[in-house]
């Protein structure tokens, strides 16, 4: 039992870190890729079909709370952590993307450009990129100002705008310097 994991959202200047841990098993669906060569529609096929399918998928994120006390490399380290004990089972190696690894009981070997080429790690990409950018269209329903149902909380012009006329809200990441630079 092999689980890729891959984590969306490290960039942004606002909203949490979500990562996802993936078991394919029986049927895979065909065309996994990197979340980021896919478009959207894709994606929600992709995503869809995994949860269709006998994958067992787990899911976990860090606040912008945390992304704060910790720095965004240790909360997405722990939002990996949430997903893979999310699983419900302990996989017996996990696969993911990039060059890092947390410290984990689990064995774990990081593969760069992994969510390309290791379709568990796809997968993640997959569930990791489509939950988070749900998360940050049901965050701008609050504060439409931002744009971030287009911008998914990352600094786009329309961002950086709306933050000088609205200031930041508390799903902004202070810890990040434009947003420490407002305050």
């Amino acid at each position: 039992m092999i689980a890729g994991v891959d984590e969306a959202g490290r960039g942004p200047w606002a909203g949490p870190v979500v990562a996802a841990a993936v078991v394919l098993r029986g049927s895979i669906p065909p065309g996994l890729n990197d979340s980021k060569k896919l478009s959207a529609k894709r994606r929600e096929q992709l995503f869809a079909a995994l949860h269709a399918s006998d994958a067992i998928i787990g899911v976990g994120q860090a606040s912008v709370a945390e992304i704060d006390a910790l720095n965004i490399l240790q909360a997405t380290y722990l939002a990996m952590t949430r997903a893979v004990e999310a699983l419900g089972t302990d996989p017996f190696e996990i696969l993911v993307d990039g060059n890092r690894l947390p410290k984990w009981r689990w064995p774990a070997r990081a593969i760069i450009g992994g969510d390309a080429s290791v379709p568990a790690i796809a997968a993640a990409s997959i569930i990791a990129k489509v939950t988070r950018d749900a998360i940050m269209t049901d965050l701008h329903g609050q504060h439409p100002h931002y744009g971030w149902a287009s911008n998914q909380g990352y600094g786009t012009a329309v961002h950086a705008a709306a933050l000088k006329i609205h200031g930041p809200c508390l799903h902004h990441r202070r810890s990040f310097a434009p947003i420490r630079a407002l305050l």
